[in-house]
């Protein structure tokens, strides 16, 4: 099985490196979803193949099938009413749909799919109040609502402790003013 403190490779390379069709379908991909390099394009191809798997052991089982599309239905990559051969004919186009970067773009919180990568690579996008740096993250249909820019809160939070230090300051000009008409007095 392998040592579990050694990491493994999430992906698995293209048997035929100088595909031209191969080479090309990447780059277009690459271009359409804002990704950092190949490895994303095959990463996926993999996650994609184990989901296949499962489900083509599940086919005789219908009872193990419906706990399975329910966990697809929750990660938005099937639709509720979905058979086997809907999850058979999964895409990687489906799967880059919901990734966090692309998500993010679509929801109008940058202004491009190169900007929310930076966006969550420099944890500034949180989901339901936890702060995730992941662009490659499938976002869950529950939380697809729940994403917010975390700058916004620090702007709010800044503005309130200036609003703060500004009435505070007045406050000890007055005190200071005070104590220096009582030593006038004396």
């Amino acid at each position: 099985m392998g040592d579990p403190r050694r990491q493994h490779k999430q992906y698995k390379r293209p048997r035929t490196p100088f595909d031209k069709t191969r080479i090309d379908e990447e780059k277009t991909l690459l271009k359409k979803f804002g990704l950092k390099n190949k490895k994303e394009i095959w990463r996926s191809e993999r996650y994609i193949d184990k989901i296949r798997a499962q489900a083509k052991k599940l086919i005789l089982n219908p009872e193990q099938q419906h706990i399975f599309i329910n966990r697809l239905v929750k990660l938005g990559l099937a639709q509720p009413k979905a058979t086997i051969d809907d999850i058979l004919a999964l895409t990687k186009e489906k799967l880059f749909e919901r990734r966090f970067q692309t998500i993010v773009f679509k929801r109008g919180l940058a202004k491009s799919l190169r900007a929310a990568r930076q966006l969550i690579a420099h944890k500034n996008v949180k989901i339901k109040g936890r702060v995730v740096n992941i662009p490659g993250y499938i976002v869950r249909t529950e939380e697809e609502n729940k994403i917010s820019l975390v700058r916004k809160e620090k702007k709010e939070k800044l503005e309130k402790l200036e609003k703060i230090e500004k009435k505070e300051i007045p406050k000890e000009e007055s005190k200071e003013k005070e104590k220096e008409e009582k030593e006038k007095e004396k």
